[in-house]
């Protein structure tokens, strides 16, 4: 993949303009990046080619919505939700061309509670390893039916932010209950990634 240096430029803008630099630094780290990477080419197989609009929990900072909007696949538009408000203006100036475009928005809120104010292509969630079962599945009942469902977990338990890891790819796809259209897993040096693509049981 190919990063724009435009997009590039407006990343420096916000590690420089954060007021916690590290921790903007962080998501830039080579396992968040290649976790993203991974992520994008293994979902171009089951998108279809046209405007897909997606909605993304966890976003953080904004880093998964810019690579996307780098990939081959076609986004119309990104919304990123997360809970944390420090992210909502880092998101803004990683994503700045896209919004300036309006075709990026970034959102405080819960996943539990996101009211969906369309029927998005591609729902993503790749921060199921930071909240409790209870938080995913209220998370994954509003999902609309027809949309595309990514779901990340890991197992590095070493973080106190990572309440609920799972151990293997079979435990996280018994617990997000998808009809599955492609389950991986992707090992780093310290952890083990794991993502299931697929749709909602109905």
């Amino acid at each position: 993949m190919k990063v724009d240096i435009e997009d590039v430029l407006f990343w420096m803008d916000a590690i420089r303009n954060s007021d916690d630099r590290y921790r903007t630094l962080e998501s830039f780290w080579k396992g968040q990046v290649y976790s993203k990477l991974w992520l994008i080419e293994n979902l171009k197989a089951f998108v279809e080619d046209k405007p897909n609009h997606i909605v993304i929990h966890g976003g953080w900072n904004g880093v998964l919505a810019s690579l996307l909007f780098n990939s081959d696949i076609y986004v119309e538009s990104i919304t990123s939700v997360d809970i944390d408000p420090s992210c909502e203006e880092i998101a803004y100036t990683i994503n700045k061309r896209y919004e300036m475009q309006g075709r990026f928005t970034a959102i405080t809120d819960d996943m539990a509670s996101y009211e969906y104010k369309n029927n998005p292509d591609i729902v993503i969630n790749t921060s199921s390893e930071h909240v409790t079962d209870e938080v995913l599945d209220a998370w994954k009942t509003r999902i609309p039916t027809n949309s595309l469902i990514v779901v990340q977990n890991n197992n590095f338990t070493a973080l106190n932010e990572h309440i609920n890891c799972v151990k293997s790819l079979n435990e996280l796809s018994k617990k997000i209950n998808l009809n599955s259209l492609t389950e991986k897993e992707y090992t780093m040096t310290m952890y083990t990634r794991f993502m299931v693509v697929g749709y909602k049981n109905v």
